[in-house]
């Protein structure tokens, strides 16, 4: 298509604590889940990460860099990058050359 999108889920990340950046190529997502201690409410066992992460991913085409854009709803970080001209498909044309 006219775009690659990539989608990473983020719950419980807020937007402040998220950060999107491209350069050369590459793509890479930031962020930091933040413990929140709930006053009053007992525990016994919490199954959830918390903590810094960071994912980069090296793109198989050129993008328009001024072009790309992310939306964070619902939990999920939607990147969009659009292709650069250059790495759009295109039809080559087929010249019939006559053997005399």
């Amino acid at each position: 298509g006219e775009a690659l999108k990539i989608e990473a889920e983020m719950p419980g990340v807020k937007l402040e604590d998220i950060e999107v950046s491209f350069d050369n190529g590459e793509l890479t997502l930031k962020g930091e889940k933040k413990f929140e201690a709930k006053e009053n409410a007992p525990l016994h066992r919490r199954e959830r990460l918390y903590g810094s992460f960071a994912r980069s991913l090296t793109l198989p085409w050129e993008v328009k860099a001024d072009q790309v854009a992310a939306e964070l709803k619902d939990g999920v970080l939607t990147v969009t990058l659009p292709k650069a001209e250059a790495a759009k498909p295109r039809k080559v044309a087929i010249k019939y050359v006559d053997k005399k």
